[in-house]
């Protein structure tokens, strides 16, 4: 059996997209796997039956090791492979402190460059996972197409039912708020228009950070702001009992997929073409619908994300169409009341 250590440090929605590789790894490869992320990120694959060992980077309050620490126990491992699904100096130090055949996949960054400077659009139409499983093609790795995964520790699942106002009977919809950068959120004014337009029991989800704008988007008896209460794993226990999830372009838009949920995702100053999009099962019906603005010539501004928009107007997400995503949620809940 092959142990093989992979490597990917964050974010939420990076790690969520390694599962099909890790899922590869054992059943195509019958590998014994090991994984090095972030201590802060450790929980989302704590459940994973893929994982034989999993090593955490961070401080000793976040049960972290530094990376002086963690490289001579990784070394002692012995690693027949090493697969470095993040590409950075970090990971490029570990790859040359274990002197390990290594896989790499191509991050395409200069292709983005072009897109977001020049509006030239040289990226294949591929989706990242692809292009993650290729760092294994020495090891055989194909995509399944089974999608991505993600496992709820039995500890972290919540009573759903704890939370809720109305009639056990009314649709609920998740709405992960959140996001690291500005120019990826709905403005607080039109999430809560859109909130309060929203049929059933909504429930907004996010970290700490979002807990100011949960609250003023909150206005009505129907909104349960949960910002700030949840950990990464509770909310995704409330996204996998939800019956529709709206999110921007973020690591829950990711788990949701992972859950198999219907989804909405709406984009702002990223657009899907850089290749991480909700990806679903080959053979699931399409469960995403897309709002974005089309025909912005500053659009995408960022391969990732601005605090504030570059430009100053923010047409990206203050000209999305709130009656087509209220369309979108309505017809799809309408269709598929058994869900």
């Amino acid at each position: 059996m092959q142990k093989v250590l992979v490597i990917r440090f964050s974010s939420i929605g990076d790690i969520v997209l390694t599962t099909p590789v890790l899922r590869a790894l054992k059943e195509q490869a019958g590998a014994e796997v090991h994984f090095l992320t972030k201590a802060r990120f450790a929980s989302l694959l704590s459940a994973n039956p893929r994982i034989d060992r999993l090593f955490t980077l961070g401080t000793p309050e976040e049960a972290g090791q530094s990376l002086k620490e963690l490289l001579p126990k990784l070394r002692a491992e012995r690693y027949d492979f090493v697969l470095d699904l993040h590409k950075n100096l970090r990971s490029l130090r570990t790859r040359f402190y274990l002197r390990r055949p290594t896989g790499t996949f191509p991050k395409l960054n200069f292709r983005k460059w072009l897109l977001v400077h020049f509006r030239w659009n040289t990226l294949p139409p591929i989706h990242l996972v692809q292009r993650y499983i290729r760092a294994g093609r020495q090891l055989g790795l194909r995509y399944d197409g089974k999608g991505l995964e993600h496992f709820i520790p039995k500890e972290e699942e919540v009573r759903i039912e704890d939370f809720l106002r109305l009639s056990a009977n009314a649709p609920l919809i998740a709405v992960a708020i959140g996001g690291t950068y500005a120019t990826k959120r709905l403005p607080p004014e039109k999430l809560a228009e859109l909130c309060t337009r929203l049929p059933g029991q909504i429930l907004l989800l996010g970290g700490p950070e979002d807990k100011a704008a949960g609250e003023q988007i909150a206005q009505k008896d129907h909104i349960i702001n949960l910002c700030g209460r949840l950990s990464i794993q509770q909310s995704a226990s409330v996204l996998a009992q939800s019956n529709l999830v709206l999110a921007h372009d973020t690591g829950m838009m990711h788990i949701a997929a992972a859950l198999k949920k219907p989804l909405i995702s709406i984009w702002g100053n990223t657009v899907p073409d850089f290749g991480m999009y909700p990806l679903f099962p080959d053979d699931m019906p399409a469960f995403e619908m897309r709002a974005e603005v089309q025909g912005l010539s500053c659009r995408p501004c960022s391969k990732l994300g601005f605090d504030i928009c570059p430009k100053g107007h923010f047409r990206c997400m203050q000209e999305q169409d709130l009656d087509k995503i209220l369309r979108l949620t309505s017809d799809f809940l309408s269709e598929n009341r058994h869900l």
